[in-house]
């Protein structure tokens, strides 16, 4: 969406570069019309993440003054979004709708006042504070709009000339259909909706449930903003196909590239805690991939900022600097999704610091340089020449993470200073570039080569704990623990450490005690560790390993690494696994476990890890299995029984279906309905306990699946058809986490089929 820019919203954009402390740098042009907004990412507030399903013109204007009072729009932060629920909902017929169709205001929500709609009110307080305001919306027309035959302003055309049958996706209210863009009447009855928000003085539209059959309509809302003369920055939601990339691009400012970064996990429905580890996580692999596609005129979205209000972001601190130095790397839009009125002094202070926003704000896509199962490194190479790099571990202990200059694109030089944009610290690297990284947190430096050594900057120096291939079942381990400095000085009195859990054996007969490093070398010691057997599915022993040093005449300092050494134990026939995910698997007597990463098994995702029996279901099958736990990594997790007709092909093989239970959705029965080999259709009921037993049984192409709580006391789940279910099937467990790049363990017992 790119045409020429007005010469004051040119003006107005250049002052607040300069009053973020942002340089203005040339990148490439977007392959868009200019509609004159998204040059840079977006910073500001958005209604969902807290306030959620209660939005009003007093609680907006108080959040939109807290961006004001506190100090945000100064850096930047000026947009005050509302999302869903600002209109009038009285039932699933869809939104009330005015003489032209278009959505009511809610007045009890968003009071009017004189002749002006509410939401105008609510715009003009939040431009008279020199902000900008945003709304929401959903592709299509309401219902009510068609059983009215509403009229389309200025046409002789009305609803049901334009509307089909087909459902839109409205999350929460419902009734919206799809629109015909061929039929006379389509694009105006748009324009005549877009210029009613203009009117209202918005500055940015969020349409919500948009996906690729949405294309006509976010062409048709594209064209009816440019058209209305006013900047509005466009925005699309959520979880979009990447496939449909350059179209997203062509016509838009944002897109969503996934879902919801809200947990939804709160007691009682509230929205603390905000989000989780776990969804911030799973943005890895999404960045990732998007790279490519954001730039000037459209960035990639990975959702809300959910920093601000300290242990109640679901977040801990080292997680929220991930969590913003990530979407900094990636150029995404900032929009806190937090309380404004109630900020936590110390997140606050993450939100201005100047030096991140202005990774943000070069509009430039960070590429992964490496990732492996406990770290990611991301990077890119500022107009000045300079390398921002993120050093992140994902792991649940402190580890090493690093990089080296060659690998960031940087030239070859003498020395290279390294700023951490946190810590504010400067240190030097003769080359490679590491660190050491709390859990789940973050060390983001900026890089610069120079031509002599760096003056007054202590060496970089690293340690690490690296363990050699070894076998899930062994209980005999070999790791090397490595001292580096990566500097061009030397550092003094290096000495290693290693510890275990009691009863471990621990024995090296290297130095573990050395009087000098030299710049660019390494203490190294390589130790032996016997961990005790255990009929633990899967039996976990957390080391630790210390480094310390003197530079200088500094004091000690001391660095650290932990890995947790999980053993299992073999899975024997008949038993057979299969993971379209990372995924471990365990037996013990009659139990059976599972570890396993997983996005979902739901419509277009099969990520999970089975614990299996070829084709052992069959016509009068009964299947049971005990669910003695199952790990909480997300509301949606899901451990249970899967049938499918060849389980080893997750994504095209039908007669599929899963008996799962859920951490906070209860238990489900999910089905494929059209055999096209994804989970399509659902029944749910219950709130899901542990331990729970599941029971899955067939009668021809019927299955119906039960759970209990007490193994006596039987409660239907579903019955549900599967036409494309062969004569015998695949049947297992399964498990995924729902969470990308984060292990969720479920561990079974007493797994039973009838022959």
């Amino acid at each position: 969406m790119r045409r020429q820019i007005r010469g004051v919203l040119a003006a107005f954009t250049g002052a607040l570069l300069l009053a973020t402390g942002v340089t203005v740098t040339g990148g490439q042009p977007a392959q868009a019309d200019d509609n004159g907004v998204g040059l840079k990412p977006l910073l500001g507030w958005s209604s969902w993440s807290f306030v959620r399903r209660n939005p009003t013109a007093e609680t907006i204007e108080a959040q939109a003054k807290a961006l004001k009072t506190s100090g945000l729009a100064k850096n930047g932060f000026i947009y005050a979004n509302i999302d869903d629920f600002w209109y009038q909902c009285p039932g699933s017929q869809g939104p009330d709708v005015d003489q032209y169709g278009r959505w009511v205001t809610d007045p009890a929500k968003f009071p009017p006042r004189g002749g002006e709609n509410g939401i105008q009110v609510v715009a003009d307080y939040v431009h008279s504070l020199g902000l900008k305001f945003g709304l929401y919306v959903t592709p299509g027309i309401s219902q009510q709009a068609v059983a009215k035959n509403t009229e389309i302003q200025g046409t002789p055309y009305h609803a049901r000339d334009i509307a089909t049958t087909t459902t839109e996706n409205n999350y929460n209210c419902g009734g919206m259909v799809g629109i015909d863009y061929t039929k006379p009447g389509a694009q105006t009855f748009i324009d005549s909706w877009a210029g009613q928000f203009a009117g209202w003085g918005i500055d940015y539209l969020k349409i919500d449930g948009v996906g690729t059959p949405d294309q006509q309509d976010v062409q048709a809302w594209s064209d009816a903003l440019r058209h209305t003369g006013r900047p509005i920055h466009l925005e699309l939601s959520n979880n979009l196909d990447i496939n449909n990339a350059a179209t997203w691009k062509k016509l838009s400012n944002g897109w969503r590239t996934g879902g919801d970064v809200e947990c939804y996990c709160g007691p009682d429905g509230s929205s603390y805690p905000l989000t989780t580890w776990a969804s911030v996580a799973s943005r890895f692999d999404q960045v990732a991939a998007w790279a490519p596609y954001g730039g000037p005129g459209g960035y990639n979205d990975y959702d809300s900022l959910e920093i601000g209000n300290g242990t109640n972001n679901g977040l801990t601190p080292d997680e929220r600097r991930t969590q913003m130095s990530l979407w900094s790397l990636a150029a995404s839009p900032l929009i806190l999704g937090t309380d404004l009125t109630h900020l936590d002094p110390a997140d606050l202070a993450l939100l201005k610091n100047t030096d991140v926003l202005a990774v943000d704000q070069d509009g430039i896509d960070a590429k992964r340089i490496s990732s492996d199962a406990n770290s990611q490194v991301f990077a890119k190479t500022e107009p000045d020449g300079d390398a921002v790099v993120g050093l992140f571990n994902t792991g649940s202990a402190p580890r090493e993470v690093a990089t080296t200059a060659s690998a960031l694109g940087l030239a070859k030089a003498r020395d290279y200073s390294l700023r951490d944009l946190w810590s504010k610290r400067l240190t030097e690297s003769a080359g490679r570039i590491a660190a050491n990284v709390p859990p789940h947190g973050v060390v983001l430096y900026r890089v610069h080569g120079t031509h002599h050594t760096v003056t007054g900057a202590a060496p970089d120096v690293s340690f690490g704990l690296n363990w050699a291939p070894a076998a899930s079942d062994s209980t005999t381990r070999t790791v090397t623990a490595v001292l580096s400095d990566n500097g061009s000085r030397s550092i003094t009195d290096a000495a290693l450490t290693l510890t275990g859990p009691s009863g471990t054996k621990i024995t090296t007969r290297d130095v573990t005690r050395v009087r000098t490093v030299r710049g660019g070398h390494t203490l190294q010691a390589t130790y032996s560790v016997s961990i005790p057997p255990s009929a633990k599915l899967f039996a976990s022993s957390d080391f630790q390993g210390s480094a310390s040093y003197r530079f200088r005449s500094d004091g000690k300092t001391r660095l650290t690494a932990g890995d947790t050494i999980t053993v299992n134990h073999q899975v024997t026939a008949p038993y057979k696994t299969f993971a379209s995910t990372t995924a471990s698997f365990s037996q013990s007597g009659t139990q059976l476990g599972i570890r396993a990463q997983g996005a979902d098994l739901y419509n277009g995702t099969n990520e999970y890890g089975t614990v299996y029996l070829p084709g052992a279901e069959h016509d009068g099958s009964v299947t049971t299995v005990k669910l003695g736990s199952q790990s909480d990594t997300d509301v949606w997790a899901k451990a249970g029984i899967m049938v499918r007709n060849d389980i080893t092909q997750p994504n095209t093989s039908p007669g599929y279906l899963a008996l799962v239970a859920t951490p906070g959705n209860g238990y489900l029965l999910d089905w494929d309905s059209d055999g096209d080999g994804k989970l399509d259709s659902q029944d749910s009921t219950g709130t899901a306990t542990y331990p729970s037993w599941l029971k899955l049984v067939r009668n021809g192409t019927t299955y119906s699946g039960y759970y209990s709580t007490d193994d006596a006391t039987w409660n239907l789940v579903g019955t549900i058809d599967v036409p494309t279910a062969a004569a015998t099937q695949d049947v297992g467990l399964t498990q995924t986490s729902h969470a990308s790049g984060t292990t969720g363990e479920a561990d079974f017992d007493t797994f039973t089929t009838t022959p």
